[in-house]
């Protein structure tokens, strides 16, 4: 069966092309041009495999669809298009809830292959997510989810909820930056960068940590990449 999609975006002169190139890629493509249209499809959003936003649109923002998404609890992919790959808006991006970014122009063939990664880490993602691990004052809930420190339940992104799952199935190891790309987004590395790599990072310390800048869970080994530390209750 074919994975479903759901693509937002306005330009038309974008809209036939991405169409016909998902198409022969073998997806199912459903096409909305604005917010508006977007919002009345959340109710059957689960029908979708993976949504792709177009970040500026006629009545608001991709991001802006992205958030009520999240809020409803739904942890399906989505890919946002941008104009702009400055911080501001990636950062803007994880926020709101969103896996992965591709800037304008792009070639098609980066846009299926990022699609196919972002599928397949999400089906090994919910294959191993039947249990609760816990690990000193954190634990997760995979069937649901959630992760909770001390017992408070933390406010993650989709992105960041992955990140910290990595870390902790490898807790007081090291874990590689080159690891860490190649589990969360492509096998190659290819489509993100050490810079975006740390924003998610130090987003996620923000979230986790006393004081960000002497972190106790998530620390930096310098040359290599990050290790989770296991911090009694």
């Amino acid at each position: 069966m074919n994975n479903k999609i759901l693509l937002l975006e306005d330009d038309i002169s974008l809209v036939d092309g991405l169409k016909y190139s998902l198409k022969r890629n073998g997806f199912e493509v459903d096409i909305v041009r604005t917010k508006k249209e977007t919002i009345s499809l959340l109710p059957k959003i689960n029908t979708y495999d993976l949504l792709i936003f177009d970040v500026t649109l006629p009545d608001g923002t991709g991001f802006e669809i992205c958030e009520k998404v999240r809020k409803q609890g739904n942890q399906i992919p989505i890919i946002f298009l941008t104009a702009s790959d400055e911080e501001v808006n990636v950062i803007r991006g994880l926020d709101s809830g969103g896996d992965d970014y591709v800037t304008k122009p792009f070639k098609l063939g980066e846009l299926c292959s990022r699609i196919r990664a972002l599928l397949r880490r999400t089906s090994v993602l919910n294959q191993n997510n039947h249990a609760v691990i816990e690990c000193g004052d954190v634990s997760i809930d995979f069937l649901g989810n959630r992760v909770q420190l001390k017992g408070r339940t933390l406010d993650l992104t989709s992105v960041e909820y992955r990140l910290i799952c990595l870390l902790i199935r490898n807790a007081n190891r090291v874990t590689t930056r080159n690891n860490i790309l190649n589990e969360l987004w492509d096998s190659s590395g290819d489509f993100v960068d050490d810079n975006t790599l740390s924003v998610y990072v130090r987003r996620l310390r923000e979230k986790i940590e006393v004081d960000p800048s002497h972190p106790e869970h998530l620390i930096t080994i310098r040359g290599f990449g990050y290790q989770w530390n296991e911090v009694s209750v």
